[in-house]
């Protein structure tokens, strides 16, 4: 059986990896260079992990239904790990107003779920990236820019500039899961692989680095809904 991966090279970077996107794609992050046969062998090597991860029966495993909710009455959205009611309102702002749930204008579905979009992404500049900066200080790390960006198949992730990027569906989830992300990511500015060292840092910063893994494993398909 062929093993279908994309390559994609960077004169900054020394070591090479590998990693399985949340659609089954494989990516090789490789120097310079190294050559394609090279990096065959390595990824041979390899196989049966690569296997094991776009296997993955949560992690990777297909929608039962077309992503999302209808944004209707009495349907629910998430936020920060809890579902908030939604009520349809003839309201005079074109924008989503909340409290202890969520009154969206009497408009089109499409427009609702632009809002929601928009809300989201606002609120999750609001909540993550200040947690950016504070994990940042306590790790000792420096990053050049962190922002939210529009990523379906990844929560974060650490550039080889050290930018660092956080979906915006994060803002969904419970704060002890945005708190590993954030500090997953950041770990990344001082150990590019998953290694001992790695995990040891992770979790010298949080109690909960296995229920918010578990967490992701769970709900995360839910994340990637619109709403």
């Amino acid at each position: 059986m062929n093993l279908g991966y994309t390559i994609t090279r960077s004169s900054k970077r020394r070591k090479l990896t590998i990693t399985v996107e949340r659609d089954r794609s494989v990516i090789v992050h490789a120097p310079e260079g190294i050559s394609d046969i090279d990096i065959d062998n390595v990824v041979a090597s390899k196989r049966q992990w690569i296997y094991e991860k776009t296997g993955h029966s949560q992690k990777y495993q297909a929608l039962p239904h077309a992503p999302g909710k209808e944004i209707v009455n009495g349907e629910s959205a998430l936020y920060l790990g809890k579902p908030y009611r939604i009520e349809i309102m003839k309201v005079c702002d074109a924008k989503i107003q909340f409290g202890q749930h969520f009154l969206v204008p009497h408009i089109s579905t499409q427009k609702r779920e632009e809002l929601f979009r928009e809300w989201y992404i606002t609120r999750a500049n609001e909540e993550i990236l200040p947690k950016v900066k504070n994990y940042a200080s306590k790790l000792g790390v420096h990053y050049v820019k962190a922002k939210i960006i529009d990523n379906r198949y990844r929560w974060g992730s650490c550039t080889l500039k050290n930018n660092v990027n956080f979906n915006w569906r994060l803002v969904k989830a419970p704060m002890f899961v945005i708190d590993y992300v954030i500090v997953h990511e950041l770990t990344h500015l001082m150990e590019g692989n998953h290694t001992p060292r790695f995990w040891n840092i992770v979790r010298s910063q949080l109690a909960q680095v296995e229920k918010a893994k578990q967490w992701l494993k769970e709900n995360g398909q839910l994340l990637e809904q619109s709403i």
